[in-house]
């Protein structure tokens, strides 16, 4: 992390401290952490909230190819820092909660979505959009990388269990107060119930 990163996140989070939430930008453990489980067998990754690039960077270490990425970021500053770090990545200066009126994707679904949002800052309803836009874009069996700085996944359950989504807690990271940690929020299986043949009395 360089000395001028943590200058412009400390200058965007002094213009807007419920969007960007923290005054320093996270560290690589947490940007190794919420990337370890995507790869280049991923195929293309949205990542939401990119700020000034350090899941980006991990995401790349991974084999993610650059031109397989779509950074969301509604910071300007952070946007002209994005284009020049990742210039054959796709970035959009925009707001996460409207990704459902976007058509970011045509005929095309992503493999994974990686996001530094602040949701505990955000509205449910923010929070909500956002999720059901992004898992509109999603494949099957995608899942959405979220960190938190709190006790427990940052997406309330009555959001989950409305979305038909679940969150599994993938790993904790130790090296700056306080701890990160990491979700996995993935789509829940169907149950299939098998009736048996012959009835009971």
């Amino acid at each position: 992390m360089s000395y001028s990163d943590t200058v412009s996140f400390f200058k965007e989070w002094l213009s807007d401290p419920l969007r960007v939430a923290s005054i320093i930008p996270s560290g690589n453990a947490l940007a190794r952490l919420i990337s370890r489980e995507v790869s280049s067998a991923t195929g293309h990754v949205l990542e939401l909230g990119s700020g000034t690039g350090v899941f980006t960077q991990a995401l790349l270490m991974q084999g993610v190819s650059e031109e397989n990425l779509t950074l969301i970021e509604a910071g300007e500053e952070f946007c002209q820092m994005l284009e020049t770090r990742f210039p054959e990545a796709r970035i959009l200066q925009m707001d996460a909660c409207r990704l459902q009126q976007s058509e970011l994707y045509k005929g095309r679904r992503v493999g994974a979505v990686i996001s530094g949002l602040p949701l505990l800052s955000m509205s449910g309803r923010k929070v909500m959009a956002t999720l059901a836009g992004a898992f509109c874009y999603m494949q099957p069996d995608a899942a959405f990388y979220q960190f938190t700085y709190g006790p427990r996944c940052p997406v309330p359950r009555k959001i989950l269990d409305r979305l038909g989504l679940k969150a599994t807690r993938v790993g904790v990271t130790y090296n700056k107060f306080p701890p990160a940690a990491v979700y996995r929020i993935t789509k829940r299986r169907p149950v299939h119930v098998s009736l048996n043949s012959e009835s009971t009395h």
